[in-house]
């Protein structure tokens, strides 16, 4: 496997250093995933703002995390389930939710199953989704623009379940209590 340089402020590009600086401030730490993404600054900043305009649409925060979780765990990121399952813990988002994503398990609140399976339908058929498909996920009590949000989640999730995939990003230390393996690894 290719080796990536977890980044510090001291060893990034001159242009990763304040978007490094961004992370310190808003999670008290340089999370080893921005520590690789820093290798291109850009990179960096494309991922810090599609995550800041995620988290203004119009999807609550655990509808966001229904997002989040959905498209980790079938993107199988060992990074990011733990990241985001950290996340949900300090956003107070149900546990029995949180543990129902990280396992692919159907989720009790059926708006939120609905929320779940179309998000994989759009992961998984790459956007292409029926007509019949969409007007389920809306007669669930969605909207037109929550479809878009969707998207936004998925072009924001691709950029770091990707780069954990290339880089096999360690697990901060933070997040490694919530370590975690996709079931048909763990089932090996």
């Amino acid at each position: 496997m290719t080796e990536f340089t977890l980044h510090t402020q001291e060893t990034a590009p001159e242009a990763s250093r304040p978007l490094l600086e961004n992370s310190l401030k808003a999670f008290g730490m340089i999370p080893n995933l921005h520590a690789v993404m820093a290798e291109s600054p850009e990179h960096l900043e494309a991922y810090q703002k599609l995550h800041e305009l995620f988290q203004k649409t119009s999807l609550s925060v655990v509808e966001q995390t229904v997002v989040w979780m959905t498209i980790n765990v079938e993107h199988a990121c060992h990074y990011c389930v733990p990241a985001h399952t950290a996340i949900a813990h300090m956003q107070k988002v149900n546990d029995g939710v949180v543990e129902a994503l990280r396992n692919a398990a159907p989720l009790e609140d059926d708006k939120l199953e609905a929320l779940r399976q179309f998000t994989l339908k759009v992961v998984r058929q790459r956007g292409v989704v029926s007509d019949a498909d969409v007007n389920t996920f809306l007669s669930a009590g969605y909207s037109k623009r929550q479809v878009l949000d969707i998207i936004l989640g998925v072009a924001q999730k691709v950029m770091s379940n990707y780069v954990n995939h290339l880089a096999d990003t360690p697990v901060d230390a933070p997040f490694r209590k919530f370590e975690w393996q996709p079931a048909v690894a763990a089932a090996q």
